[in-house]
């Protein structure tokens, strides 16, 4: 059973579950493990069963994905998500999925007639590709190689391997999220020809984990991705990112939040504070699940490893 802190889920926006539930699905083997049902809402959860981990409650699994619906939002013809990748509102980039055999399933979503931003053939890096959900959100397809057969891919080796947010300043954030919420650095990228540099982070209690020296990431689950454009943080005109749930300047609303579970969520609220953090819904004081931001306004929510109980899914 998890005892350490996990990635638990990332949040997303879509216009209609019975498109988008259905697409991944059939295209990535996500299951659904739990429905949630609010007054004008409803949050689906899903995950891949080869993460699920035997005998531990939803709360306290990593890699899984939640959908959220509002309803009516199927019913309007204007509705439509940020995906975070067009100005002026960046901010979320993508969620990965990592596959056996990238070259298969790029094969394989192409005949399903899947959207591509990228193929495997495009651009400089012939090692990754992004396709596009129905709401227009990026995942990007790179290979774990388990099992991996020549000719074919199973969607049973498939995981939801990060999710990428942009950050204004590497050094606030790496701070935040290694010395308040625990997270461990597994890898730095710098791409000085693009001028930006990206850090993988994911939680690690094993004793042998030696930070910022791991070469191969893409067996994993429920690493956070953070890009920086070189110079952000020091840029007096630029005005940061969009965090994907606010609506000024004409922005829309997407990327909701990721959410990070633990044993006991009391332990790192005084650390919350201690940062400076904003909380939006102080964990304690109306629930047992609290809502935060990080120094980019992201938000984050956390609850304690036995939230979820059951099994029970609702249909659409």
């Amino acid at each position: 059973m998890l005892q350490g802190p996990v990635l638990n889920h990332t949040c997303l926006r879509v216009k209609d579950p019975k498109v988008s539930i259905p697409f991944y699905e059939k295209h990535f083997g996500f299951v659904k493990q739990k429905v949630i049902n609010g007054d004008s809402f409803s949050l689906y959860i899903l995950g891949i069963p080869n993460s699920i981990e035997p005998g531990a409650n939803w709360g306290a699994q990593s890699g899984l994905l939640e959908l959220k619906h509002d309803f009516g939002s199927e019913n309007d013809p204007n509705f439509s998500v940020n995906n975070g990748n067009d100005a002026p509102h960046r901010g979320f980039g993508h969620i990965c999925v990592s596959v056996d055999n990238i070259v298969e399933s790029e094969k394989k979503l192409l005949a399903d007639g899947v959207q591509f931003k990228k193929k495997l053939s495009d651009g400089r890096q012939k090692n990754i590709a992004f396709v596009l959900d129905p709401d227009g959100y990026w995942i990007e397809l790179i290979e774990n190689g388990i099992n991996k057969q020549e000719g074919k891919t199973d969607l049973a080796t498939y995981k939801l391997n990060h999710t990428m947010v942009r950050v204004t300043d590497p050094k606030k954030s790496l701070d935040f999220y290694r010395n308040v919420l625990g997270f461990k650095l597994l890898t730095t990228l710098n791409f000085e020809e693009a001028k930006f540099s990206l850090y993988f982070l994911a939680f690690d209690d094993s004793e042998s984990f030696v930070e910022n020296v791991s070469t191969d990431n893409s067996q994993r689950t429920g690493i956070l991705e953070l890009t920086h454009n070189w110079g952000t943080e020091s840029d007096p005109e630029f005005k940061g990112y969009h965090n994907g749930n606010t609506t000024e300047d004409g922005a829309k609303r997407g990327y909701g939040h990721i959410c990070v579970s633990v044993k006991d969520p009391l332990e790192i609220v005084s650390k919350i504070d201690s940062f400076g953090s904003e909380w939006i819904q102080k964990y304690g004081e109306a629930g047992e699940l609290g809502f935060f931001r990080d120094p980019d306004g992201y938000e984050i929510e956390i609850f304690h490893h036995g939230i979820l109980p059951g099994t029970e899914v609702a249909s659409l």
